[in-house]
């Protein structure tokens, strides 16, 4: 097996990184002193600023594998460019390739007709707008997509949406423009995974009302932010339904297996960045006398995060591997196992950070609290753990279930000895 990344990846990688020593960590600070000055929810100027340079280098779009509308970057290829780019929380966004949009472009480009594309998809690609994704429910469970409530109703040529959705990500930013919306179209059909719909509401919209902005432990992610939206009597026409109607929730599973592996990629270089913190710290602060990281302690949770963060890579770049080469439903189960281990794996490694900083470790000026709240946020966002512990467990037990095992016949299940009528297998004693 070759564990070496391609040329191609490397260029990617070292590129992306070279343009964050140059531009974005120098300028971090900035960055957050442009957002507080004023209107915090409006766009950050040096992020517009550096978006232009990126896209100017060709830093841009690498996500999109569909060489007509992205950069044609496989899902491996395409791994530790991401990884570098989640270790600054404004990175994303500055090479396009932050979420929701990210998920959102992906759907426009596998799903949409050539005019939604041209309307919405094209200028996402050009970074000229922002999009917010509208799925999650106040009322019920949303993690059981079966389960929304929301009303699209068919009246003559238009659809009427009724409904109230939350942790709508990213509509609060003025740029955002679009919507895609995932509601009921036919809440008797026979097949509840047929019952659902997709449609795109421009933004702002009449009968579209963003109720109130949710902190995310007291973060407002500005001008970013997330959102719980009314939608009241919301009228588009039928033309903006995606793929056709009844075919939501089968969009909701293309577009969710790329968008948690690209959170996965990104939670790894945010890992990295921060044990690469914990040591710096543990190195230079001394406590009894002695440097920090001459603590057993802290040599144990360092060895602990550095073979954590390793693991997770590989895991991620498994189900990367398995996306390009049998496309997205053949890698469903590594891209849920990942989506369990990537989110624990980065809130333990920035828990023990977060510990070696002492009081500074809770304050804003490392950085280190919103790191963590952001990978605690992702234990839940895009199906919660126990969600996907269901499905890993469903995929592994489906393939004992129809008979013996390609490898070591019945696979635990005592063989009977034909002359004994005892059943061979393991004795135990005591």
């Amino acid at each position: 097996m070759d564990f070496e990344y391609s040329p191609r990846a490397r260029e990617l990688r070292d590129a992306v990184a070279s343009f964050m020593e140059a531009h974005v960590y120098p300028n971090e600070r900035r960055m957050l002193e442009q957002l507080d000055e004023g209107d915090r929810w409006q766009p950050i100027p040096l992020v517009e600023e550096l978006k232009q340079k990126a896209r100017a280098m060709g830093l841009w779009n690498l996500f999109l594998p569909d060489r007509e509308h992205g950069a044609g970057v496989s899902n491996l290829d395409y791994a530790p460019a991401c990884e570098e780019m989640g270790r600054s929380a404004f990175a994303p966004e500055i090479f396009n390739c932050s979420a929701p949009d990210t998920g959102n472009m992906e759907t426009l480009a596998r799903y949409g007709t050539p005019e939604q594309q041209r309307r919405w998809l094209a200028p996402l690609l050009a970074g000229e707008i922002r999009s917010a994704f509208c799925m999650t429910e106040v009322e019920v469970a949303s993690s059981d997509a079966t389960n929304i409530e929301t009303r699209i109703e068919r009246e003559g040529s238009d659809y009427v949406i009724s409904g109230r959705k939350w942790w709508t990500s990213g509509i609060l930013d003025p740029r955002c423009r679009i919507l895609i919306v995932m509601g009921k179209t036919d809440p008797q059909h026979a097949e509840r995974h047929r019952q659902q719909s997709m449609v795109l509401v421009p933004h702002p919209h009449p009968g579209v009302e963003v109720k109130r902005m949710l902190p995310v432990f007291g973060f407002d992610d500005a001008p970013h932010g997330h959102a719980e939206v009314i939608f009241e009597r919301a009228r588009v026409p039928v033309e903006n339904v995606l793929l056709g109607e009844g075919r939501g929730f089968e969009i909701a599973q293309g577009r969710l297996g790329p968008g948690r592996i690209h959170h996965c990629m990104r939670l790894i270089g945010l890992a990295e960045r921060a044990l690469e913190r914990m040591c710096r710290r543990t190195l230079y602060r001394v406590s009894f006398g002695r440097p920090i990281a001459d603590q057993t302690v802290t040599q144990e949770r360092i060895a602990e995060s550095r073979i954590a963060i390793d693991q997770a890579r590989l895991l991620t770049l498994q189900a990367a591997h398995r996306m390009d080469t049998g496309g997205n439903k053949a890698a469903r189960k590594e891209i849920a196992m990942i989506k369990v281990a990537a989110p624990q794996m980065a809130c333990r490694v920035i828990d023990w950070a977060i510990q070696a900083f002492g009081g500074a470790g809770v304050t804003e000026d490392y950085g280190l609290a919103h790191a963590w709240a952001h990978a605690r946020y992702l234990r839940l966002a895009d199906g919660p753990d126990e969600v996907h512990r269901n499905q890993i467990a469903r995929l592994e037990l489906a393939q004992h279930r129809d008979g013996p095992s390609r490898r070591g016949g019945n696979s635990g299940v005592p063989e009977r000895d034909a002359g004994s009528g005892l059943a061979r297998g393991p004795r135990f004693i005591g």
